[in-house]
């Protein structure tokens, strides 16, 4: 496990400021790591010592700029608190929980040290929110584009970790809070060429606007589906609610059967959606960046599930469906059959 060290080229982002004097003002802007960490950010490699009776659950994901977000749209520290997020989101897919995190940054030419500090506050807010700790990572430079890589480990008790492919026929499918709301944000920033500053008036607009450039990922949420058993399968949605019903089905060897009225769609993003002409259902389904979790439980479970809720500090989740043993993947709306569409693909 890497602490940050210097990459294999040089890294001046200003005059004056090499690559160690880089790395260290990044060390300044993160919080003290809540787990044990034996050696952190400045040596060769980070030394961790294990949480007793668990297994290390781990992640890793890199943001690009041009497919994963554009800098026209997004601040540096949405990107840093989204690049850590997103990782966040699977550790929770798992049941588990996040403890720490190795950064890496390929910093193209005009990114100068106030933008790394600024992306580098963005991961730091995340982490704090999660209570990750940033173990190390790396720092290099680029001739492509910007490329945030975090790692992330997670721990969970034996037996309690979570997968996609548990699920059985004749379980409920459920959706953690609202769908849609982070595809209608882009969208209205694209529509209106805003700048990463760029706020609708409308204040539901605005949230969806704030759930692109800022996930939420449903840590807590996650855990306590794993540790108390209730969910069966879990996914997290980051290529949207489509895609991850077609991924859970598959894993588990079941089709799916969805009923539309049941989604919870953001109400503002029904609107947006609506007002530009586009089918609400399909415009929030096929759309990724949700982040929510998708998980299915017994029949019997929603007991159970309804505790998870309070837990959870009452957030919303949703029944919307069930896996089937016959392979469909049906979405059932005013009566009628129709194909699930696919969701987001990177390539």
């Amino acid at each position: 496990m890497p602490s940050i060290t210097p990459g294999s080229s040089q890294v001046s982002p200003a005059p004056g400021h090499g690559e160690r004097a880089l790395i260290d003002r990044i060390r300044r802007r993160f919080p003290a790591p809540p787990v044990p960490l034996v050696v952190g950010i400045g040596d060769d490699a980070a030394v961790v010592k294990p949480e007793r009776g668990a297994l290390q659950v781990l992640t890793t994901d890199a943001l690009v700029e041009g497919v994963h977000f554009d800098r026209r749209y997004c601040s540096l520290t949405d990107i840093g608190y989204r690049a850590l997020a997103v990782n966040v989101s699977d550790i929770a897919a798992m049941g588990a929980a996040p403890r720490l995190a190795l950064l890496s940054l390929m910093l193209p030419e005009g990114i100068g040290v106030e933008d790394v500090e600024a992306l580098a506050d963005g991961v730091a807010m995340m982490a704090a929110e999660a209570a990750v700790g940033i173990a190390g990572g790396n720092v290099t430079r680029t001739s492509g584009p910007l490329v945030v890589d975090m790692t992330v480990v997670g721990a969970v008790k034996p037996r309690k970790f979570l997968t996609r492919g548990g699920g059985r026929p004749g379980d409920i499918v459920y959706v953690s809070g609202s769908l849609g709301a982070a595809a209608a944000g882009l969208d209205w920033l694209r529509s209106r060429q805003a700048g990463p500053e760029g706020v609708p008036e409308d204040p539901g607009l605005a949230g969806c606007v704030d759930r692109y450039r800022r996930p939420v990922p449903r840590a807590r949420l996650g855990t306590l589906l794993g540790r108390t058993q209730t969910a069966r399968a879990c996914m997290d949605l980051s290529d949207g609610l489509a895609d991850g019903l077609r991924q859970l089905a598959q894993a588990s060897g079941t089709g799916v059967r969805v009923d539309a009225e049941r989604l919870p769609i953001d109400p503002a993003a029904r609107r947006w959606f609506t007002a530009q002409g586009g089918d609400p259902v399909i415009s929030s389904i096929a759309s990724g960046d949700d982040y929510e979790l998708l998980f299915a439980v017994p029949p019997k479970g929603g007991g159970r599930v309804k505790a998870v809720s309070r837990q959870a500090r009452g957030l919303q989740l949703t029944p919307i469906g069930e896996l089937t043993r016959e392979p469909e993947l049906a979405l059932m709306r005013n009566g009628q059959t129709e194909i699930l569409p696919s969701g987001f693909s990177h390539f």
